[in-house]
């Protein structure tokens, strides 16, 4: 028996009671996608909290450890590296069980790495701390994940508003972060722990909140609804082989495209944002000013979500690929031009850094949910979150060693540069619709 079947049989078995009035009932659809929207809101805040802080302050914390800038993106690389990894585990665990156990192990995962690099940071051993900003990176992919549990039960006009709620209230917890870097520092002084893995505390208990909110909440499952509303539309309507061919021939460009997008924008925006605190630090900014630039960062990846996602829905997800490629190419210009002691420019270019993001994530993630199904998406989606985490992984080891042979200037220049790739993918993949379209009149 294949998985799908495997995982649609998992499906009955656990909630079919549950999900029967579901199905009888669009008010109790519409009423189950709106509280599912709250509880991922709940949950995003805190996650959002826990993701900031290894951001913050991972970099500085290697870099204080080993005494060299050059693997100053270490941490990113190990944490987005394991993001990797939990992304399938999480995308996977999600297709068989639901969202919830799915998104609740990751969550607290991350945050069982989190206290892993406090004790390394007490204790100064290098190999449990790189072991545990490893374990760390689930709650990094869990963050991310979490916004594709509001689309399941959401109509094709509402999926990328769906991705942006989830997105937005990322938000909160991620601007609080980096700007209680300060104040965790002198909490985690005060009870005998170095100040740069203060913020760390706040990860640990931030991530296992979201896992224990998720858990508790999240019910009935939303994927587990929409894999039965699914499979009850497929057990009255037919398609013809042909008709099943194309649209599978479509959806798989569709996921191409769609994955594209958001890791371009992900080597891209982790390359700049790994090296921007060195880079101020060595320009005599202290760790408030890096904490701001950062939560503004931040807040331009994930605030302006609710509008992106509005865009998205009414002007397409390829124009608003094209609108992310001009914008992370202006990041990278003001980057590269930018005074190193000016606080005003970093800040501008760190904010069109995350607004760049954000476009090419929301538009992709809808790219990615248009061309799955719920037989196939949770799976799906985690193995294109594990290209966007390895692609981050990269961008992030390798921009310390691109600064330390060249300059900040150089690898803000080039990130731009290479966000310029989404023109060539956004005109095959329109030269493609407009051959289908040619094919099917």
């Amino acid at each position: 028996m294949s998985d799908n079947n495997n995982d649609q049989t998992n499906a009955k078995q656990q909630q079919s009671p549950i999900v029967e009035p579901y199905l009888q009932s669009p008010e109790k659809r519409r009423q189950l996608y709106k509280r599912t929207l709250i509880i991922i809101v709940i949950s995003q805040i805190f996650g959002g909290a826990g993701l900031a802080a290894g951001i913050t302050v991972g970099a500085l914390l290697v870099q204080d450890m080993l005494g060299t800038d050059s693997y100053a993106g270490v941490p990113v690389a190990l944490f987005t590296l394991g993001s990797a990894g939990a992304a399938l585990l999480v995308g996977r665990f999600s297709q068989r069980f639901g969202r919830r156990y799915g998104l609740a192990s990751g969550f607290i995962v991350g945050g069982i790495g989190a206290i892993g690099v406090l004790i390394a940071a007490v204790f100064g051993n290098l190999i449990l701390l790189f072991a545990s900003l490893f374990i760390y990176g689930a709650g990094t992919a869990t963050n991310l994940q979490a916004r594709y549990a509001g689309t399941d039960l959401a109509t094709s006009k509402q999926r990328a508003t769906a991705v942006s709620i989830a997105l937005v209230a990322t938000t909160f917890g991620a601007v609080a972060g980096p700007n209680l870097v300060h104040v965790m520092g002198e909490f985690a002084i005060s009870i005998g722990i170095p100040p740069l893995a203060g913020p760390f505390i706040l990860a640990a208990s931030a991530y296992i909140v979201a896992g224990l909110v998720i858990l508790f909440f999240l019910r009935p499952d939303p994927l587990i609804v929409a894999k039965a509303l699914e499979e009850s539309v497929e057990n009255d309507e037919t398609q013809d082989l042909p008709v099943v061919e194309e649209d599978r021939i479509r959806k798989n460009r569709g996921v191409i495209v769609g994955a594209t997008i958001m890791v371009l924008t992900q080597i891209v925006m982790v390359a700049i944002m790994t090296m921007t605190p060195v880079h101020m630090g060595h320009h005599g900014h202290g760790l408030s000013e890096i904490g701001l630039v950062i939560s503004i960062h931040i807040g331009a990846m994930y605030l302006p979500s609710l509008v992106t996602g509005i865009l998205v829905d009414k002007f397409g997800r390829i124009t608003m690929a094209v609108a992310s490629g001009a914008t992370l190419l202006a990041a990278g210009v003001v980057g590269a031009l930018a005074p190193g002691d000016s606080l005003f420019v970093m800040i501008v270019a760190l904010a069109l850094l995350g607004l760049g993001w954000n476009f090419g994530l929301i538009s992709g993630t809808a790219l990615i949910v248009d061309s799955t199904t719920t037989s196939n998406r949770a799976k799906t989606q985690g193995s294109v979150d594990v290209l966007i985490a390895l692609s981050g992984a990269s961008g992030g080891a390798m921009s310390g060693m691109v600064v330390a042979h060249t300059s900040f200037t150089f690898l803000s220049l080039a990130g731009g540069i290479l966000s310029l790739i989404l023109i060539p993918v956004v005109i095959w993949s329109r030269h493609t619709k407009r051959e289908n379209a040619k094919a099917n009149t």
